[in-house]
């Protein structure tokens, strides 16, 4: 049924400021109801007024993995002057004006900024959802496992600036997303956002980049599942669990964001409760409070700080630990992919980006440095200090070291438990991940039209279908060359997000630049990155820091074992596979970004020319709140004002 025509100019569709509804469901941008157009006029469609009590259950579960045609936006007529009404139902076969006049090599900017506002992503995400997302969503074999290579490769000192150094450029990188996500909370967020205000084509790359990184994670995952089951019982066959986690991750998200949303509530829980559990545990440990395996007694303290010592590998140790550090921090920029299907952006957002500084210190500073403490570097179990070892195999994890050297037997069971649910929950995350950008591509006509299916329940179904065809690659975890295998599903994925994060960086130092030039304030933006746009410049120079340190370690790598043990040099062979198995990502994101260049001629979008309404969420009576909240602040007391400005 076709709505009925607004006031609005086409300009303006995009989660135009509606009238108030009175309370807190109002029509304002933003709002639960604003992104669901049908709702959003104030009118329940007739197959949820009508079919919804006249149909049987079966089929009206079935009709939830239809289309919704009134849900759909046509963007014919967007640059017609006459202004027809946008929101007519679209065929599948519509084929929009400016592609009939320019030809099949044209990119309209602006109608894919329109696709990506309103799309039919469902609003269901709650502000308990974004916080446990930020503190613990993708936290994963990142952390658990893959950080004892890097304790391994740099020593515990190492570690401890390493992943320090990530943080600080994740927290400015964070602070710059949520600005941008609370005033555009649109489909596909980051992509979307190089596509609007830097290039259409590194839209395209940063999108794809993105996609795959979260596509090749999903199997990369499973396998790792199925290894940590290998913990108890290695015997059994590897396909047996991937069959069981992935069905699981699916059927998850085949319950919608909100299945999505509360599975990653529970996940984070248990992985904040473990974490939290550890830190006391080690600390425990590292007073002496434990026996360790040799009968030894007594404090711990620095010991293996000085002995085997604080570095390993000098400043190439260092520098290869950023990369791993950065794997196991990925993840945490979902919250701004998640805006789009969040309620209340304004409300939930901010808080949930001021959560990644508990994260960046709880489970990252404080418990590595823990486990430096406790677990030499030259540990014989560390990854990188065997001559066979899987990137994935939860008992290299030396989390679970750490806790075998308290000789407490059910502990390290428990700890693998805990890495078993930490895994699935990146799995769980990775089909979110993928799906969400996989569909933000096709609404901006950059992936094939099927993926941008949202169904009535507000669900990229074939999105979801898709990443679970890719999933299927799980099942080569059987195969004698498994190891090759989770390489190169890490190559992939492995500086994904320095691009992505960087990219975030230099779009909201164009925004900040556009924003002025059109005489605005800041004042108009409902929150602003603390770090300002100064933090902006800092997360893009670390960034960048990273890839230039990324290629110096991927030339001329350390050697953790080759053909020949005794050897000080890996063989060339070695050399040329490490180069592409750590900067495979960097040849793929410029083969994008090239031929997508090439094809549709784009642009730079420059900053006059940016498009800085269309998506953006206006609060009606933006300067009212800021004036409550301000003196709400005003009456609190200090430790609470600190609290408030982390939290």
């Amino acid at each position: 049924m076709k709505p009925k025509k607004r006031d609005t100019m086409p300009s303006e569709i995009e989660m135009a400021a509606y009238g108030s509804r009175g309370g807190e469901d109002s029509f304002t941008q933003g709002s639960s109801w604003s992104i669901r157009e049908p709702f959003a006029v104030g009118r329940v469609p007739t197959w949820a007024r009508t079919r919804h009590r006249q149909e049987p259950r079966l089929r009206r579960f079935l009709d939830s993995f239809k289309r919704d045609p009134v849900r759909r936006i046509s963007t014919i007529g967007l640059h017609a002057q006459s202004h027809p009404d946008p929101y007519q139902a679209a065929d599948s076969s519509d084929e929009p004006p400016t592609e009939q006049n320019h030809g099949s090599h044209y990119f309209d900017l602006h109608a894919a900024n329109v696709r990506t506002a309103n799309t039919g992503l469902a609003r269901e995400l709650k502000g308990r959802h974004l916080q446990m997302i930020a503190i613990g969503g993708s936290v994963g074999s990142g952390l658990f496992v893959a950080s004892g290579k890097c304790l391994y490769l740099g020593g515990p000192a190492a570690l401890i600036i390493a992943y320090g150094f990530v943080g600080v450029m994740l927290w400015c990188t964070i602070q710059a997303l949520g600005e941008l996500a609370v005033a555009f909370p649109v489909a596909g967020s980051f992509s979307s956002y190089s596509t609007r205000f830097l290039d259409p084509a590194w839209g395209f790359a940063m999108g794809w980049n993105y996609a795959l990184q979260w596509l090749t994670v999903l199997p990369l995952e499973l396998i790792a599942a199925s290894i940590t089951i290998g913990y108890w019982n290695d015997e059994l066959n590897k396909a047996i669990f991937i069959t069981v986690f992935l069905t699981t991750v699916i059927i998850i998200n085949l319950f919608g964001v909100k299945g999505y949303g509360e599975a990653e509530f529970v996940f984070s829980i248990i992985k904040i409760a473990a974490v939290t559990g550890f830190i006391i545990l080690a600390a425990v440990i590292n007073i002496g409070g434990f026996d360790d395996p040799q009968g030894n007694t007594g404090y711990i303290g620095g010991r293996y700080w000085t002995n085997p010592g604080a570095f390993h590998h000098g400043f190439k140790g260092l520098c290869s630990v950023f990369v791993a550090a950065t794997f196991a921090f990925t993840g945490t920029e979902l919250v701004g992919l998640a805006a789009a299907e969040t309620a209340n952006p304004r409300k939930s957002l901010p808080t949930a980006i001021k959560q990644v500084f508990w994260r960046i210190t709880l489970f990252y500073i404080v418990s590595l440095t823990l486990v430096g403490l406790i677990v030499p570097y030259n540990h014989e179990r560390l990854l990188g200090n065997m001559s066979h070892y899987s990137v994935s195999d939860a008992s290299h994890s030396p989390f679970v070291i750490a806790i075998e050297s308290a000789s407490i037997d059910v502990l390290p069971g428990i700890m693998n438990a805990v890495i078993l649910i930490a895994v699935l929950s990146v799995g769980n995350s990775a089909v979110f991940g993928s799906s969400r950008t996989l569909a933000a591509l096709a609404d901006q006509r950059q992936a094939p039209q099927i993926l941008a299916y949202v169904d009535r329940k507000g669900r990229p179904l074939f999105a979801i279908l898709f990443a679970a065809l890719v999933g299927l690659i799980g099942y080569l975890s059987d195969l004698k060359v498994q190891a090759d295998v989770l390489n190169w599903l890490l190559a992939v994925s492995g500086l994904s997000s320095i691009f992505t994060w960087g990219s975030i960086c230099l779009c909201h130092i164009r925004f900040r630049r556009a924003w002025a030039r059109r005489g605005r304030s800041l004042t108009q933006l409902s929150f602003t990155a603390q770090a300002g746009v100064t933090g902006s410049y800092v997360g893009l120079f670390l960034n960048v820091f990273v890839l230039i340190a990324q290629f110096w370690i991927a030339a001329f790598p350390i050697v953790t074992f080759t053909d020949n043990e005794s050897a000080d040099t890996a063989s060339p062979s070695k050399v040329a596979q490490s180069f592409f198995l750590q900067y495979l990502c960097v040849p793929i994101v410029g083969a994008f970004y090239l031929s997508y260049k090439l094809w549709f001629r784009t642009k730079i979008v420059r900053s006059d020319e940016m498009d800085l309404d269309t998506g953006r969420r206006r609060d009606v009576n933006l300067p009212v709140l800021v004036m409550r909240e301000k003196e709400e602040v005003e009456q609190w007391p200090g430790w609470k004002r600190v609290y408030r400005f982390f939290c």
